[in-house]
């Protein structure tokens, strides 16, 4: 199949990436484009304005930002982003697209795509880990440590078993569907909330968003793996944390909006929830100030569920075959709405 440019009159494919970005993969776009004329280009490179017709946003890209607060250096990404009136497709490192320039460049008719999947075993080890460190009360134990204190948990109630426990998972993508089977081979019962009420797996029940709460009562791991959409946002509020057992734990490796963190503070404070891992929160980074830093029944991540080094080589190879796709006029994979 013929590569055909883009961009219009013969001019090469813009590819707007981080200048690391570029350093690491000129090759191997070459290898994907062949004869196809391109350049890349990078906010602040010396070539004056930037007018890109693709954007690859990969890791260093966003660095130490976060949604709600943006770094200079990514802020300059975004801007050569906005600027570009050629721009038609962007692909970046994540699994979600909610941060508000997605949202912006979608209404001009972008094409956003994601990285779903790249991270979903790492985030699923990751929530498992919440799952065993709060279900074996390392929390406890890794307090009576600092102190030098031998605390058996003979004397402070013994841990329940999790075999027979019931897990409830919010979400059904590659990142739920891996904690789903981990759990399944754990001996918990599994509920999935997905969208359709057909069965997402064998041995599990499967329930809609719409008869969320209905499976509270009977849920020991609330564990949300969802992405952030307006049927998500502020799912998980005060209504349905008072409809936990006392005795629930909630682990949050989605978005920090999906629940309403003053009541989910209030709940866990007042011992009306166990226990909560989270990786993810309303604002981040998270107020020095928040209270759920120093509660003992808490775990807290600065959202990195999802790191590791096998990642970023994951997020090239889905940026590299969809460039392919683009270059060929095919369907991209992972387009987010």
């Amino acid at each position: 199949m013929t590569l055909v440019p883009s961009a219009q009159g013969g001019e090469p494919l813009r590819i707007l990436m981080s200048a690391q970005g570029a350093a690491r993969l000129h090759s191997r776009i070459k290898d994907v484009l062949g004869s196809l004329p391109h350049v890349l280009v990078s906010p602040g490179a010396g070539e004056g304005d930037i007018d890109a017709d693709v954007a690859f946003i990969s890791r260093d890209v966003t660095g130490l930002s976060t949604k709600h607060e943006i770094l200079p250096a990514t802020q300059r990404f975004y801007d050569a982003m906005l600027a570009s009136k050629s721009l038609r497709w962007v692909h970046i490192h994540s699994a979600g697209a909610d941060r508000p320039i997605f949202g912006l460049l979608r209404q001009r008719g972008v094409i956003v795509t994601t990285s779903s999947g790249a991270n979903a075993s790492v985030v699923a080890q990751t929530a498992l880990a919440g799952i065993l460190a709060l279900g074996r009360q390392f929390p406890l134990l890794a307090e009576a440590q600092r102190e030098h204190r031998w605390a058996p948990l003979i004397g402070t109630g013994l841990p329940r078993d999790l075999q027979g426990q019931t897990a409830t998972i919010i979400g059904w993508g590659p990142i739920g569907q891996t904690i789903g089977r981990i759990l399944l081979a754990l001996g918990l019962k599994l509920i999935v909330i997905r969208q359709s009420a057909q069965s997402a797996t064998a041995g599990a029940e499967t329930v809609t968003f719409d008869a969320f709460q209905t499976v509270l009562p009977r849920t020991d791991w609330l564990i949300l793996a969802c992405p952030l959409t307006p049927a998500t946002r502020s799912l998980v509020d005060a209504t349905a944390l008072s409809l936990l057992p006392s005795s629930a734990h909630l682990v949050n490796v989605a978005r920090g909006e999906v629940v309403e963190e003053d009541a989910l503070i209030n709940a866990l404070g007042e011992g009306r929830l166990a226990g909560a891992y989270l990786d993810v929160f309303a604002h981040e980074p998270l107020s020095q100030a928040s209270l759920l830093w120093d509660m003992k029944n808490v775990i807290v991540t600065p959202h990195s569920a999802g790191f590791s080094d096998g990642n970023g080589e994951r997020v090239t190879r889905m940026f590299l075959d969809n460039l392919l796709r683009w270059v060929h006029k095919e369907t991209l994979a992972n387009i987010s709405s």
